[in-house]
């Protein structure tokens, strides 16, 4: 979670680049990502150097002995000209030194190798520097909460809109899905990878070191997949999962939607929040996709898409905008009875629509479902969120506690002032509810209820928390028609008496 202080010392550090010269958002955006990457890059050194001391472990650097220049709490002691120097050199300076980082035929080599450093300026660096070092990034989630405030400088630039998605939501979707050593996990529209981001730092707070030591090739190489085709985008990615211990993640440079993605049945898992409102060229849809949703709307062709890349018995959790919900076009009905009949919507959970704010107003909801070939939905859980621990207004002030907003989880303790205020942050009680979801035994009147395959059938696939909710209206009792009316003609005799005196003066 972002604070206001935060905010106040980006936005210094953005008019510092202004000032120097520099005035290219996507610039700013990955001259300042890379210097993020840098600092965290020694910090996560010095943190597996302790690590491997106190457990007796072998511990391999990555900084080498030639190196030791290039780690932030040396550069950030060095002369002003000598450290510029050092950024500034392409033979042997820190970005040849950042693009050899992986193994050499690795994705992340292959996208890093167009890195550059892009401040002309010693002194602009040096003030760049000095105000990035007051930032606090000590807390977990801090990176990526920076990173979607960076990114919501950019003018649309192939963005996309998918970074935007809250990293509470992105937490909420993660630890319902509660990935596995087991899982491949995918997010075809991957943006800075904050769902896979969340994915790992999952995986890593629910096993110990040595199960992680098992599995580390498929976490290294195979775990974590996406799809982009923005290069700023697949940098920023690349660079977020290696500063989280995934080495060679496989960030794919493809148009996930077209013909030039084949990937089908690899996936266990999916979290993605993909692009809205957005449509694309008819020719270049993969065919296949068009066979089960006849469109070129990418939030229809991305959930086509998921069910082409899930194996049979994997998971999706994805944010969807309302119309895909109700959307009475063919290609609308076809996705979801797709969906519905053919696999297994387990859930639909309403967002607010103040969740996307200041971003955007849309309406949307998180849909859960597994890939079976064969049906298997019974009964749907939906979920009313109400609240998301903020305000729904363009500032998105928190309404609770610090503590309490980021102590929800499964094994999370959730405080007793996080269950009184449930108005204000409802994401506790999801957490609680869905995995008991099909012993759900409240009204339609609740914020919660199931709802059976028959009737969802019967209204047009229909998947709206609004077509199947019931609400109750308070009676409210009137006075009698004759006693309305002599109150109306005592009224009328008052206001004539006062028209009569102020006629006499």
């Amino acid at each position: 979670m972002i604070t206001g202080q935060i905010k106040q010392q980006i936005d210094a550090i953005w008019n510092t680049f202004w000032t120097g010269g520099i005035s290219n958002t996507i610039t700013i955006v990955e001259q300042l990502t890379y210097l993020i990457f840098i600092k965290d890059l020694d910090e996560t050194e010095t943190r597996n150097e302790r690590m491997a001391k106190r457990l007796n472990k072998e511990f391999s650097p990555v900084f080498g002995p030639d190196q030791q220049d290039f780690r932030w709490k040396n550069l950030k002691e060095m002369d002003v000209q000598a450290r510029h120097n050092i950024f500034n050199n392409s033979v042997d300076g820190i970005f040849p030194f950042i693009r050899s980082l992986g193994s050499e035929k690795s994705l992340f080599s292959t996208y890093m190798k167009d890195a550059s450093f892009g401040i002309n300026k010693a002194a602009t660096l040096d003030l760049v520097i000095e105000k990035l070092e007051r930032v606090d990034m000590s807390k977990q989630d801090i990176k990526g909460d920076i990173y979607e405030y960076l990114l919501s400088k950019l003018e649309g630039g192939g963005t996309s809109g998918q970074f935007r998605t809250p990293r509470h939501i992105i937490k909420l979707m993660t630890e319902m899905m509660q990935p596995t050593l087991e899982d491949t996990i995918c997010d075809p529209s991957v943006g800075t990878a904050g769902f896979l981001v969340a994915a790992k730092e999952y995986i890593d707070k629910h096993y110990d070191i040595t199960e992680l030591d098992k599995h580390k090739n498929h976490i290294n190489k195979h775990m974590f997949n996406g799809t982009e085709f923005d290069a700023t985008m697949l940098r920023i990615a690349s660079m977020n999962l290696f500063l989280h211990g995934v080495e060679e993640p496989n960030i794919v440079d493809v148009d996930a939607v077209s013909k030039d993605n084949e990937v089908s049945d690899a996936y266990t898992l999916v979290l993605a929040n993909p692009p809205f409102k957005g449509t694309i060229d008819k020719e270049s849809i993969a065919p296949g996709l068009r066979n089960v949703t006849d469109t070129t709307k990418t939030e229809l062709l991305f959930l086509a898409l998921m069910l082409r890349q899930l194996k049979k018995g994997g998971r999706a959790a994805v944010i969807v905008p309302d119309g895909v919900l109700f959307g009475a076009g063919k290609a609308f009905k076809s996705i979801r009875s797709e969906i519905v009949a053919n696999h297994k919507l387990e859930a639909v959970i309403s967002l607010p629509s103040g969740v996307f704010k200041p971003y955007s107003g849309v309406s949307t909801a998180i849909i859960v479902f597994t890939k079976t070939d064969n049906g298997g939905t019974d009964n749907v859980w939906f979920y009313d969120m109400l609240a998301d621990g903020k305000s729904l207004d363009d500032k998105r002030n928190l309404l609770v506690e610090p503590e309490v907003f980021e102590a929800f989880s499964f094994d999370g303790v959730v405080t007793s002032s996080a269950v009184e205020l449930h108005d204000k942050f409802n994401l506790p009680d999801i957490l609680a509810r869905f995995p008991k979801r099909y012993e759900d035994t409240r009204a339609r009147t609740e914020q919660s209820f199931l709802v059976p395959f028959a009737e969802i059938k019967e209204n047009d696939w229909d998947l709206s928390i609004n077509r199947y909710k019931e609400i109750v209206y308070e009676e409210v009792e009137y006075d009698a028609p004759n006693e309305i009316i002599e109150r109306i003609n005592l009224l009328s005799d008052e206001r004539n008496k006062i028209l009569a005196n102020l006629n006499s003066i």
